[in-house]
């Protein structure tokens, strides 16, 4: 049975932005390096000195309403 790819950016209807692609590698990288917890995806984020789009750095709570505001 062939393995299935999901396509990047599947949910888009619409070419994503610059800041969606920089969180995306960003996001990439985290879980690269094993990260599987919010906590940690919430450290390396900010570990990777990528500020939450309010320009303050990640909490659980900002990276929440993003992915929230991002998937609608």
């Amino acid at each position: 049975m062939p393995e299935q790819y999901l396509e990047p950016n599947q949910a888009l209807t619409r070419p994503a932005t610059p800041y969606e692609k920089k969180l995306a590698g960003a996001l990439s990288e985290v879980f690269a390096g094993g990260t599987k917890d919010l906590p940690g995806v919430v450290a390396g984020l900010n570990g990777l000195g990528l500020n939450a789009p309010d320009g303050n750095p990640w909490d659980e709570t900002r990276f929440r309403a993003e992915m929230r505001r991002l998937g609608e």
